[in-house]
């Protein structure tokens, strides 16, 4: 597995993190044992980064993660990076709360969920706008001098909002969603992470399936799937990024690859990624996933895959408040 060094962090990084927000519920059902596996078969295959957060299940992600890479807490510690996420609350009248209280349980009930003593990166899931980029930055350096939290970074935010926390704290990573059928990181917040060497952990490279070559037009999801009430996964929009994913595939199989493995690379290609965030809940998908990072595409590749793509309908996704 290829790492990286994950921006002004320092952190030495596989570039293939494995993600578990499927792991938490709102992804429809699944085997937790099948899924351990697979955290367990990513590990084996040489991912570093597993990527969690509070919002995932309420807690049930993390709790999973911890019992997957149990040995490794307790006897390897440093051979895994955790990362998770903080600062929302999911059907409640404030979903994005980074306040000083909302934060500090978060991270007692991070480390107590996953048993461990310290969070490598601890990430604001949501902008909150009620709450002073100077006071979320400050109270997550205080988690840093106490030794719960080694690194710290924000997910979802725009280039404003990093600079705004950047003024008491530097930022040193930023997750944003990021794949073909949904671009808007290229404007902002990507060039401002180049500039400022802050590390970038794209997550969604698969486009939250669309890109994995197995929906159909009349493809149905759980009522508990969240997918299920997206405009992106119903009707015409689906029908035709499902068109472009059938030219992708074919275009993979010339290289030797299948559609979510280009997807995957066509991310970790782009300028100023240095991760993308794939989750997986059985071993064979992780396997799969892993293999893209060793898939090195060519500028005549990326030129193809930019053609293909020029028609596509572009998506949005979940947040704190609904579907988009």
């Amino acid at each position: 597995m290829r790492t990286t060094i994950l921006g002004r962090s320092g952190l030495e990084v596989s570039r293939i993190a494995f993600g578990t927000w499927q792991l938490g519920g709102q992804w429809g059902a699944f085997d937790e044992n099948t899924a351990i596996a697979a955290i367990r078969h990513a590990r084996e295959l040489g991912v570093t980064l597993f990527d969690t957060a509070q919002a995932y299940g309420g807690g049930k992600a993390e709790a999973l993660l911890g019992k997957a890479l149990r040995s490794e807490l307790d006897h390897d510690r440093d051979s895994v990076v955790i990362a998770t996420k903080g600062g929302t609350k999911p059907r409640s009248d404030r979903p994005r709360d980074s306040r000083r209280e909302w934060l500090t349980q978060g991270v007692d009930d991070s480390l107590r969920l996953l048993g461990v003593d310290h969070l490598d990166l601890y990430q604001i899931h949501w902008p909150d706008p009620d709450t002073p980029a100077a006071e979320v930055a400050g109270v997550l350096q205080e988690f840093v001098d106490a030794g719960k939290v080694r690194h710290v970074g924000v997910s979802n935010y725009n280039a404003a909002q990093l600079a705004a926390f950047d003024e008491t704290r530097p930022v040193e990573t930023v997750q944003p969603p990021y794949h073909l059928f949904r671009r808007g990181i290229e404007t902002d917040p990507l060039p401002y992470a180049r500039r400022h060497d802050i590390g970038v952990l794209a997550y969604s490279p698969l486009g939250s399936g669309l890109l994995t070559g197995t929906l159909k037009p009349d493809s149905v999801f759980e009522e508990s799937d969240w997918r299920a009430k997206s405009s992106a996964f119903q009707g015409e929009n689906l029908r035709h990024n499902l068109e472009i994913v059938e030219k992708l595939a074919a275009f993979a199989q010339e290289r030797g690859a299948s559609v979510s493995q280009l997807a995957i690379a066509w991310t970790l290609a782009q300028p100023g990624v240095h991760v993308a965030i794939v989750g997986a809940r059985q071993p064979r998908h992780i396997a799969a996933s892993t293999a893209a990072a060793d898939l090195d595409l060519t500028a005549g590749d990326l030129a193809e895959i930019e053609r293909i793509t020029a028609a596509a309908i572009q998506v949005g996704g979940a947040s704190p408040e609904g579907i988009a």
